[in-house]
């Protein structure tokens, strides 16, 4: 082998070094983005199951066993929480489920802490919270894990809410 091939030699080994080497890069970034999305999906699903549980039981505590009709009926703001003896996942209405924290470890994932929060709206703009009795009531859930990771390296969280309103005819 003459110092031509030699060279051309060199010079092919060292660009297969950077092809692999660019291959392996993309694999990595790759498989980082797939268990992101998958974390992700998995809060998710976390946020819509927990805001579908909550939005299954009766609007009230009043409301269990008969109908409302009028506000002084339903539970003040303050009164937005488990009743005495209620356990979850024993609740049997939606603002039970304020000041819940649950901690959810999935297996093969990492573990999801969920805080719910329930809170009478505003009917002009359900974005207010309302500081009285209304026919509408706003569950909030917020994911967190210390697998989501946003792109600053900080710990990021994701957040959903639902208005369920009560109507009696």
């Amino acid at each position: 082998m003459n110092t031509g091939q030699m060279m051309i030699t060199i010079a092919a080994l060292m660009l297969l070094s950077i092809v692999i080497l660019r291959v392996n890069s993309g694999n990595l970034i790759t498989a980082e983005v797939l268990i992101e999305s998958k974390l992700d999906i998995l809060a998710v699903s976390l946020l819509n199951s927990t805001i579908e549980e909550a939005t299954s039981k009766s609007f009230d505590e009043y409301t269990t066993d008969k109908p409302a009709e009028l506000l002084a009926n339903l539970a003040t703001t303050a009164n937005l929480r488990a009743e005495a003896g209620e356990v979850y996942p024993n609740y049997d209405d939606m603002d039970d489920f304020n000041g819940l924290i649950l901690t959810d470890s999935i297996s093969g994932a990492d573990v999801y802490t969920i805080i719910c929060k329930v809170a009478y709206v505003d009917t002009t703009n359900p974005e207010n919270i309302s500081i009285g009795a209304t026919w509408h009531k706003k569950v909030t859930v917020k994911v967190t894990s210390n697998g989501m990771i946003d792109a600053n390296g900080n710990q990021d969280s994701l957040e959903m809410s639902s208005i369920r309103s009560y109507w009696y005819f």
